[in-house]
C-alpha cells in the first residue's frame, strides 16, 4: 500500500465524481446519444397513453415493470433535460452511497482510501453504464443497501431497498431471494415490498389495463429466459462457447445455472455464519453480483457494472493483506483493463462478447476464495480462544 496510498488517497474518488460530471455534461448537450433513458421515458408515455408497455414476441425495447413505467412519470413531466439529470444523479449517486456505507462498515483507518481506490479501479468497467443512464447503477445502489440493512436486521430499510430494486430491474429478486435465506424474519417484509410494487400500478390506471400488462410482462421475462431473440447478444458465461462457435445446449446452460444458484446460496449462507460483521456484506453481495451477472441469461456487457465496484471495495481491502502481494495487483490490473477493451473499434470486436465474462469470474473467484480464507482463519481463531478459554 505503501505505493498507491499517496496517489489513490483521494483521486480515485475525484475521478469517480469527475468522470459523472463529464457524463451529465454530455447528457445536457445532447439527452439522447448514448443512452437508453428513451426507452425509460416510451415506458411512462405508453403507461399513460393507456398502450401497451411490451413486445413480447421481440422481447427488446421496454423490458421493466409496469411500476417502473409509472414511477418513472414526474422524470418525464421535467422534460429530456432536467428529467434525465435527476434521473443521472440519482443511480449515481444511490451507488456511491451504498460504496460509502460499506466502506464505513469495514471501518479501520483508511477508510477514504479504500473509497478511492475501490471506485478507481471500477470506473472503466462502471462508466459505460453511467453514461447511457442505465437503471443497472439503481439496480446496484439498491441491492447493494438491501443486503446491508437485511444483514442488520433492519425491517422498515429492507422494505424500502427492497422495493427500489424490484422496481428498478426485475432481477433484484435474486437479492430479495438471498435476503430472506439469510434472514427469515425479514420474508414478510420482503414478499409485502414485492406486493407494494405490484399494486402501485392500479392506482394510476384501470385495472384491466394493469392487469393486461402483467400478463405480457410475465410473458415476455419466460420468452427471454429461454429464447433469446432480435439483435440481443448475451454475455453471460454461455458467450466464450459462442464465441469459439460451441454454444452450450439451452438444457445444459439452464443445469448450470441452477447449480451455480445452490452453490451461491450456500457460500452465501457459510460467509454469514463465517465472516464477521465488517466484511460479510461486501462478501455477501460480491458473491451475489457475480452470480447476477455471469449466469443471468440476459446480462449485457454493461451490466458488469453490478460486480465492478463491490470488486474494486474487496480489492482496495485485498490490498491490506500483506500475504497477497502478488495477488493483488493482478487483481486490480485485470478489473481494470477490463473496461478498457472497448476502447478501439477492433479491441472491442475482439473482445466482445467473451472476455468480460472470463476476467470478471477470475476477479470475482479470486476474491471469493481469499474471503473464504478469511472466514476459515476467523474460525481458527475463535476455536483456539475457545479453547484457551
Amino acid at each position: 500500500m505503501t505505493v498507491t496510498k499517496p496517489v489513490f488517497d483521494r483521486l480515485g474518488f475525484w475521478l469517480w465524481v469527475g468522470s459523472f460530471l463529464i457524463v451529465l455534461g454530455l447528457t445536457l448537450w445532447s439527452p439522447g446519444t448514448r443512452s437508453v433513458v428513451h426507452i425509460y421515458r416510451h415506458g411512462s408515455e405508453a403507461f399513460l397513453a393507456g398502450e401497451p408497455l411490451y413486445h413480447v414476441v421481440v422481447a427488446m425495447g421496454y423490458l421493466y415493470a409496469p411500476a417502473f413505467a409509472v414511477l418513472y412519470i414526474p422524470l418525464l413531466k421535467l422534460g429530456p433535460y432536467l428529467g434525465n439529470i435527476l434521473w443521472y444523479m440519482l443511480g449515481f449517486g444511490l451507488l456511491t452511497l451504498a460504496a460509502m456505507r460499506q466502506v464505513r462498515k469495514l471501518g479501520g483507518q483508511e477508510q477514504t482510501w479504500l473509497l478511492s481506490f475501490g471506485l478507481f479501479l471500477a470506473l472503466p468497467v462502471a462508466l459505460a453504464a453511467l453514461r447511457n443512464g442505465q437503471a443497472t447503477i439503481l439496480l446496484t445502489g439498491a441491492c447493494w443497501f438491501l443486503t446491508l440493512s437485511a444483514l442488520e436486521g433492519r425491517r422498515a430499510e429492507s422494505f424500502l431497498w427492497a422495493t427500489l430494486a424490484i422496481v428498478a430491474k426485475p432481477t433484484a429478486i435474486i437479492m430479495l431471494l438471498l435476503a430472506g435465506a439469510l434472514r427469515p424474519r425479514l420474508i414478510p417484509v420482503l414478499v409485502l415490498s414485492v406486493l407494494a410494487v405490484l399494486a402501485i400500478p392500479y392506482g394510476f390506471a384501470s385495472a384491466d389495463y394493469v392487469t393486461a400488462q402483467y400478463h405480457d410482462f410475465f410473458r415476455m421475462l419466460t420468452s427471454m429466459a429461454v429464447d433469446p431473440t432480435g439483435s440481443f447478444v448475451p454475455t453471460d458465461f454461455t458467450a466464450p462457447f459462442a464465441s469459439l462457435r460451441l454454444p452450450l445446449p439451452e438444457f445444459d446452460a439452464t443445469v448450470v445455472r441452477v447449480v451455480a444458484a445452490l452453490l451461491t446460496l450456500w457460500v452465501v449462507l457459510q460467509f454469514d455464519r463465517r465472516l464477521d460483521d465488517t466484511t460479510r456484506g461486501l462478501a455477501i453481495f460480491l458473491v451475489a453480483t457475480f452470480y447476477m451477472c455471469v449466469f443471468n441469461p440476459r446480462v449485457e456487457q454493461n451490466t458488469y457494472a453490478m460486480v465492478a465496484v463491490p470488486s474494486g471495495i474487496a480489492i482496495a481491502l485485498l490490498w491490506r493483506d500483506e500475504k497477497a502481494a502478488a495477488i493483488r495487483w493482478f487483481l486490480a490490473a485485470l478489473l481494470f483493463v477490463t473496461g478498457l477493451t472497448s476502447l478501439d473499434r477492433q479491441m472491442h470486436n475482439f473482445f466482445y462478447p467473451w472476455f468480460r465474462p472470463v476476467s470478471i469470474s477470475i476477479v470475482a473467484s479470486l476474491l471469493i476464495g481469499w474471503f473464504w480464507a478469511r472466514g476459515r482463519e476467523k474460525a481458527a481463531a475463535d476455536a483456539g480462544s475457545v479453547a484457551h478459554g
